[in-house]
């Protein structure tokens, strides 16, 4: 049979492609590495043991070892044996000599995140607007968890992971699947050339103020103002990265 049948009439005509079965392995690999990849699974944080993680996913045992050693492969896990083992994240990156490895991907990657970054300037402010409406009390308790540990923790990456928490529980107050799909999606997109950007107090410090701000919009149930104080955060955070593009 031909890769692709096209079936024609009057006009018109529709084309189809062959459907592609994912392995289930492979499936389990992928929302694993989404986790450690949106940095929600931190570096050295063990991974819960494989027979509560088939339970969850409702798979046998080998199925998750299987997935596993797809992580081991690429880098993000490593098994460790014996008393106090498991399998632990090894990544995404996080000292110097491992962020520059990430930058020969960035280049590659130049004109999807060129385009992420102009999608999120227009689909954030949008979801924090719908948010403002549609937040419940779960939601701002949510909000306001992840903003105090943010104030008290002063390490890059948990704070880096508070940050892609606050986006996304910003976006899942809106109560819309799609809002919530496409802020993760552009996350996803930009993790690489958003673990470039150089970090330091001063950034932190300035990230948390803009996270309270639109918090307290939020709160306060004003749109106009969520959306402005979201079109403020992630302009900033938009210059940095088309600095750093220009730069590489």
């Amino acid at each position: 049979m031909p890769e692709s049948a096209e079936a024609t009439s009057g006009h018109s005509s529709v084309r189809f492609a062959p459907i592609e079965q994912t392995r289930t392995h492979l499936y389990i690999a992928e929302q694993l590495r989404r986790e450690i990849t949106l940095g929600l699974l931190l570096t050295g944080q063990a991974l819960p043991p494989e027979r509560q993680l088939a339970t969850m996913f409702g798979v046998a045992r080998a199925t998750i070892q299987r997935a596993v050693g797809v992580l081991e492969a690429d880098g993000l896990v490593t098994a460790r044996r014996g008393r106090g083992g498991g399998t632990f994240v090894s990544g995404p990156p996080g000292d110097t000599a491992s962020r520059r490895r990430l930058i020969p991907r960035v280049r590659q990657n130049r004109d999807l995140i060129t385009e992420a970054v102009a999608f999120r300037l227009h689909v954030e402010p949008a979801a924090a607007s719908e948010a403002a409406c549609a937040r419940t009390l779960e939601d701002l308790a949510r909000l306001r968890q992840i903003l105090d540990r943010a104030a008290e923790t002063a390490d890059d990456a948990l704070f880096t992971s508070l940050d892609t928490q606050f986006h996304m529980a910003v976006a899942g107050a809106a109560h819309n699947r799609f809002f919530a799909d496409a802020v993760e999606r552009v996350r996803l997109s930009l993790n690489d050339a958003i673990l470039l950007l150089p970090e330091s107090p001063l950034w932190q410090r300035r990230s948390l103020r803009e996270h309270q701000r639109i918090c307290a919009a939020l709160e306060a149930g004003d749109s106009q103002a969520a959306r402005k104080a979201v079109l403020a955060h992630v302009g900033h955070t938009a210059r940095s990265l088309q600095a750093l593009l220009t730069a590489l």
